[in-house]
């Protein structure tokens, strides 16, 4: 008989056990739940804490400061300091007539007709863009190639500033006929 009352005594501790730390979180959940509780949209009469303004599509549209047209900048431009940035360049393109490495021969290019190296797989839409490239065509090319032509092989990521371009631009004038 002491078996049997031993046995229901152990089974009410084990299930008071478990209903007491059942009863713990229900309880540590709804303190929490009070204490980190912001409020939230709609949930009470709580004011907003602080506004971050953001500026319209059209506001940001009307800020943008487009800096000198290329042409002014190609006009003041520098052969000298567009030999530095060549180096870049120099990767994957040669200056010397005809000698192609993963680009195509740069010898000549200003003036050139677009796709016009012999025994070179162009890529992109490269070829449909222009039919020659002028100063105001590489401008375009070198500041973001894979917006220009699309689908471009070429993976440089482009040349920001409009000085850098216009100057390796006027350094690769002085390259070929």
């Amino acid at each position: 008989m002491e078996r049997d009352m031993f046995d229901t005594m152990t089974l009410t501790k084990a299930l008071g056990g478990l209903c007491g730390t059942l009863l713990v979180f229900l309880l540590g959940g709804w303190v929490a739940e009070g204490i980190y509780h912001s409020g939230g949209h709609g949930h009470g009469d709580h004011a907003q804490s602080y506004t971050i303004e953001v500026a319209s599509a059209d506001d940001a549209a009307e800020e943008v400061d487009e800096g000198p047209a290329f042409a002014e900048v190609y006009a003041a431009a520098s052969a000298a300091d567009g030999e530095s940035q060549w180096r870049a360049c120099s990767a994957c393109h040669a200056l010397e007539d005809g000698v192609n490495g993963v680009g195509p021969h740069l010898y000549g290019i200003v003036g050139r007709d677009v796709a016009a190296v012999d025994g070179y797989g162009y890529s992109g839409n490269l070829i449909a863009v222009n039919d020659v490239w002028t100063a105001e065509e590489l401008n375009a090319f070198l500041e973001k190639p894979s917006s220009y032509a699309p689908g471009t092989a070429m993976g440089y990521n482009g040349m920001r500033r409009i000085e850098d371009r216009a100057n390796l631009i006027a350094y690769l004038a002085t390259i070929g006929e």
